[in-house]
């Protein structure tokens, strides 16, 4: 790679880093997902995975990372659901795209089904006993499941920049989770066998859209009311960066209603639910991850 592009693309890394907007949740709010979803499976499968649990948390972020250099990867992680025309969107893929067309159903994303492909993938890779591959897949749906359960990767205006709200997706995923998430309650239930996955998906992802309006909503009216006060200059690192104020940050805190922790708290229990019933349906194989 020329020295100019190494430069370009490690710019565009850090920018991404900076302003929280490489994808749902934030790095450390991915990794805590996979990390907690390890110890909500039930044994055996909890032994055979637990040794694991430092690489799946540590590579809870491969497929944000591929989103910029692997063709067709970024649409993986949402699906615009008010940007799709007509008044019901078909479950199946193949539905969808006879309605829609393969490149309209690309273009507004894929992720209900990416979530349902991973996990086939999934039960294949534990029925064969691939180590490598299992483990690159269970990070894999988690990382997309995780996704899901993200307002904001359930629609075109997915930061807000549609409304003059830009910034407000690296808000709820990034800045309201490292203020508060000594408050949070992230213990999960323990794993669940998921009878249909794709109903599964589709699921998290209609409940998660519910929330739309009420995340664009509450940012605006707050935003309004706090107006030049909104934002503060905060050292982080080397580096000056500008950032929601910490009052502004509470007030929407208190004003989603817990709407955070609860979605991030569901996330660790879908992620757990899936890998348990992939090793269900793969016949509960002994599985030598190590």
């Amino acid at each position: 790679m020329p020295s100019l592009l190494k430069s370009s693309a490690l710019a565009s890394i850090l920018l991404l880093l900076a302003t929280g907007l490489w994808g749902a949740w934030g790095f450390a709010v991915h990794r805590n997902i996979n990390r907690a979803a390890v110890y909500a499976l039930p044994e055996p499968m909890l032994g055979y995975v637990m040794p694991h649990a430092d690489w799946l948390s540590e590579h809870a972020v491969d497929a944000d990372k591929r989103k910029h250099s692997v063709v067709n990867e970024a649409p993986k992680h949402y699906i615009d659901l008010d940007a799709l025309p007509g008044d019901s969107i078909p479950r199946t893929y193949a539905g969808a795209v006879a309605l829609f067309t393969h490149d309209t159903v690309w273009e507004y994303g894929v992720l209900p089904w990416q979530i349902r492909w991973t996990y086939a993938n999934l039960v294949e890779a534990f029925s064969e006993q691939d180590l490598q591959n299992s483990l690159r897949l269970m990070a894999d749906l988690g990382h997309y499941v995780g996704d899901a359960h993200v307002p904001l990767h359930t629609t075109v205006n997915y930061n807000g920049q549609l409304t003059g709200q830009k910034g407000v997706h690296g808000l709820w995923e990034t800045r309201l989770p490292e203020l508060y998430e000594e408050r949070y309650d992230l213990v999960s239930g323990g794993a669940v066998y998921v009878e249909n996955v794709l109903d599964f998906a589709w699921e998290t992802i209609d409940y998660s859209h519910e929330f739309v309006a009420a995340v664009l909503g509450e940012e605006k009216k707050i935003s309004e009311a706090f107006g030049p006060n909104s934002y503060v200059n905060e050292e982080r690192g080397r580096s000056i960066q500008k950032v929601r104020s910490r009052p502004f940050c509470e007030a929407y805190h208190v004003a989603l209603g817990g709407m955070v922790e609860q979605q991030w708290r569901g996330s660790i229990s879908a992620v757990s639910s899936l890998w348990y019933s992939a090793w269900i349906d793969a016949g509960q194989p002994e599985l030598a991850l190590e």
